[in-house]
């Protein structure tokens, strides 16, 4: 039996993650405006929400075009009508079948390599009956975390390989401007943008001219996608992901604003303790999570809504610890019992942390999203 949700958010049991859909359909729509205003393909990547109503918004209600992380998501997805999955995540021999399985079930299901250890392995293996393997090769355009390097002729021959397997249908580049998250403003996201779209055509011209087609080629980190570069025009598919709730991070880094905030964790005051000059709430790094704990801003680089003299000093398993951020805490302000919301660092990994998310529109519950977790 489904529980009956209140009709008003203060009346919630704490801790939940509270998501606004009417942000999230402004996120996702100015996302996919600015793509069809200059030709360019949106393939939402669905890690941060993982939900089957977030990917019906993201995709317009199409179900087609999404990017997953895990095998688990895809075939959540595939489960539920979504098609054209791309599995960007570097494959290795213990997924194979799974992918297979995939492959035969959909119309369109792609896969990830980036060195020779995926390209070998596709290349002799044989694809499921009447199928070709359907690939993008994974480029490092400064990120530093996996792909082959973008100035480096590796890279090159192992397109090349992909392009003239007869089990094989190469699909593109698929790059990931992670290094764009080093950034502090918009001004430093669109350089990083920039460089990194130079540095993608470089390796898009390397492929032409050694005769390696190259029908995608594509560009995909929420903060330069939310504050793309002119240059960034010329790609032909956007893959972002966390632009669906955005969080204290983003909007950090001047990605978002704190208005385009869709995701927070809703937390209750549960005691004071003056003599500490702390007060606790009933939210620990298990509804938060640590992601932030090196975050130069402190306070785990959590915001709390509203309330900019607070700052989270320490989490235990389900326990968070709140002190002002100079002098003594006003406790009057705090009732225990009292909730308070708080914007994760990183939404993808305190959203992770819940089964549902709660659903409102102008402060009104709508509803639940069930999430898919695992691997």
């Amino acid at each position: 039996m489904e529980k009956k949700l209140p009709s008003s958010i203060s009346e919630l049991q704490t801790p939940c993650c509270l998501v606004d859909i009417d942000k999230i359909k402004e996120n996702a729509s100015r996302m996919r405006h600015w793509c069809e205003q200059n030709g360019i393909k949106l393939r939402p990547h669905m890690k941060t929400h993982k939900t089957i109503e977030g990917g019906d918004i993201l995709t317009n209600g199409s179900r087609r075009k999404i990017v997953v992380s895990t095998l688990k998501e895809a075939e959540f997805y595939a489960d539920n009508g979504f098609d054209d999955i791309l599995y960007a995540y570097p494959l290795t021999k213990d997924k194979l079948e799974r992918c297979c399985q995939l492959m035969n079930r959909l119309e369109l299901f792609h896969i990830y390599v980036d060195g020779s250890y995926g390209v070998e392995m596709l290349t002799k293996t044989a694809p499921p009956e009447g199928k070709k393997w359907s690939v993008y090769l994974g480029l490092d355009n400064g990120d530093g975390r996996e792909g082959v390097l973008w100035d480096k002729e590796e890279g090159v021959e192992l397109a090349k390989q992909l392009y003239m397997s007869t089990n094989i249908n190469f699909q593109g580049i698929y790059s990931h401007e992670g290094q764009s998250y080093n950034s502090s403003n918009p001004n430093e996201i669109r350089q990083t943008g920039k460089e990194a779209h130079l540095r993608l055509m470089a390796f898009v011209e390397k492929l032409q001219a050694a005769g390696v087609p190259c029908p995608e080629y594509s560009m995909g980190a929420t903060p330069s996608c939310s504050q793309p570069d002119d240059t960034m025009k010329t790609v032909t598919e956007f893959h972002p992901g966390n632009y669906v709730f955005y969080d204290a991070m983003q909007a950090a880094k001047g990605s978002c604003n704190e208005a385009n905030i869709a995701c927070r964790i809703a937390t209750r005051v549960i005691g004071h303790y003056p003599e500490k000059n702390h007060l606790l709430i009933d939210a620990g790094f298990l509804a938060l999570s640590f992601d932030g704990k090196d975050a130069q801003s402190g306070g785990y680089g959590m915001t709390v809504q509203g309330h900019p003299e607070l700052r989270i000093f320490k989490m235990t398993q389900e326990i968070g610890f709140i002190q002002a951020k100079e002098g003594t805490l006003d406790f009057e302000k705090y009732a225990v019992g009292s909730m308070i919301f708080i914007y994760p660092y990183h939404s993808c990994a305190s959203a992770a942390l819940f089964p549902e998310y709660i659903v409102h529109s102008s402060g009104n519950i709508v509803g639940t999203w069930k999430t898919v977790n695992g691997w």
